[in-house]
């Protein structure tokens, strides 16, 4: 019996297995330092993570917080419900549970945690535009038939309750306040970049704004301290409703850290998301997140369901 305080490593074929599911996560990672190598053995948490069930035998489950609401921005989108770039998502995240049960036989599950009543009234999207983006996500992923995917938001955690409400008490329970914020951005580059980029975001996504542009700047540099409190207080929620779950993220990760950033589409910005966006479609070529205004510029307007789902070019 090893002595106490020490941590038993994984049996062999456990750890073959888990090097094994997360090689398959590898190409797709969205990464802070993608200059680094990556190698599996550069990211102990997942493998930790991912031990806990293959030692168990157990179906892994993965919780992805994201997915929250369409930018207000009609620069960026072509309304608020999910199109075709989360179509597209939603079928690679089912297809990599596929392929994760080819190398793990009890397979793989996806909780999409759908953070966008979280801090709705910071990006200011009504709340009945998010019910609506989220209860197309579930009907979406009937349609599909995406059956490794599932599902959660604020209404599973704390239920008919007034989201102003929920706001509140998920951010009094759980928030860290805007100071110890400060803090780590003073010591953490990667805190520091999220700040800018939900900053940018932000001021991207304002739309009737009738101030001046340095007054723009600070109400959106004082609304990314609380969509980053009410993200970090999401995360503690998920962690409570979710205690076992090899955790993923939209945004770059570094090597080593807690969290798995793993990219849906191919975009030029690394920041750039399908509910940020629109799709592109280049025959032969791909498909690429970019703005409405840059996608329509190149593309013709697709339609399906009798709704705009995205351009494509030729």
């Amino acid at each position: 019996m090893p002595p106490a305080g020490t941590v038993t490593p994984p049996a062999p074929s456990v750890a073959r297995t888990c090097a094994a599911v997360l090689g398959l996560l590898l190409p797709h990672r969205r990464a802070t330092d993608p200059g680094l190598p990556a190698p599996v053995e550069a990211f102990p948490e997942q493998l930790r993570q991912l031990a806990d069930f293959v030692a168990a035998g157990e179906q892994i489950l993965f919780t992805l917080p994201g997915f929250p609401c369409k930018s207000p921005s009609p620069a960026k989108v072509l309304g608020h419900l999910p199109d075709e770039g989360e179509r597209l998502s939603l079928g690679f995240l089912d297809r990599l549970c596929t392929a994760v049960g080819e190398v793990y036989e009890p397979g793989a599950r996806i909780a999409v945690c759908s953070d966008g009543h979280i801090f709705g009234d910071l990006i200011h999207v009504p709340d009945p535009h998010i019910d609506a983006y989220a209860d197309e996500l579930a009907a979406l992923i009937e349609r599909e038939r995406l059956g490794r995917l599932s599902v959660f938001d604020l209404r599973d955690v704390l239920g008919d309750l007034p989201y102003d409400r929920k706001r509140a008490l998920v951010h009094e329970r759980h928030a860290p306040t805007v100071e110890e914020l400060r803090a780590e951005m003073r010591r953490d580059e990667g805190t520091l970049a999220l700040y800018r980029g939900i900053t940018r975001f932000l001021t991207e996504d304002t739309v009737g704004f009738t101030g001046s542009r340095s007054a723009l700047q600070r109400d959106c540099r004082r609304r990314a301290y609380g969509v980053i409190q009410r993200s970090r207080a999401w995360g503690d929620l998920i962690a409570e409703h979710h205690p076992r779950s090899v955790r993923l993220s939209i945004h770059p990760q570094p090597r080593g850290a807690a969290k798995f950033g793993i990219r849906l589409l191919a975009a030029a910005d690394v920041w750039t998301t399908p509910w940020h966006s629109t799709v592109l479609h280049r025959p032969g070529a791909g498909w690429e997140l970019m703005r409405r205004v840059d996608a329509e510029r190149i593309g013709r307007l697709v339609l399906r369901g009798g709704r705009p789902s995205h351009f494509v070019t030729g």
